[in-house]
């Protein structure tokens, strides 16, 4: 018994060609991912997240409030308040108020987090070129972007600082 039997509602099921791209999707990504995370991981103890959170803060002059750095992220307050306190514990950001008006917090990168950025930041480039760029023609990775491109403009929904590419 298949889902296609369970399932009586009318659903636009994918063609054949059309899940085996889906799937190809899903777990290419996937791999892509935990490929970045772990060689981040292993040469330099930092996980993508947080190798994430260094490139954020660095790309906005240091520092940034912990809502649009989650929003920049797509990811919860809530996860991101917990990989910036193991950060902070690691020495590579820092929180504070928020100096315009003192009710938000904002996270900074300290100098540690400024160095390993710059550090792990040819090997975490290295990967995206020899996992993803370099497997693509130039034609397929701009697709790429496009299709990304779309469906981000589809979901960004109620994200505005995600709109920030």
């Amino acid at each position: 018994m298949t889902i296609l039997t369970l399932v009586t509602e009318d659903v636009r099921w994918l063609d054949s060609d059309q899940q085996r791209s889906w799937r190809a999707f899903v777990m290419g990504t996937t791999l892509l991912n935990d490929q970045l995370d772990a060689d981040l991981r292993r040469e330099f103890d930092v996980s993508l997240a947080e190798y994430e959170i260094l490139v954020r803060l660095s790309e906005h002059d240091g520092a940034m409030r912990m809502a649009q750095l989650a929003d920049s992220m797509a990811h919860s307050r809530s996860r991101v308040t917990h990989t910036i306190k193991r950060m902070e514990h690691a020495g590579l950001v820092e929180r504070r108020e928020a100096a315009d008006d003192g009710r938000g917090v904002v996270a900074a990168l300290t100098e540690t987090g400024m160095e390993l950025l710059v550090r792990s930041a040819p090997t975490h480039v290295a990967g995206v070129r020899e996992y993803l760029v370099d497997v693509c023609s130039a034609e397929d990775y701009e697709a790429l972007g496009r299709v990304m491109n779309a469906v981000a403009d589809q979901l960004i929904g109620d994200r505005p600082a995600l709109e920030m590419r």
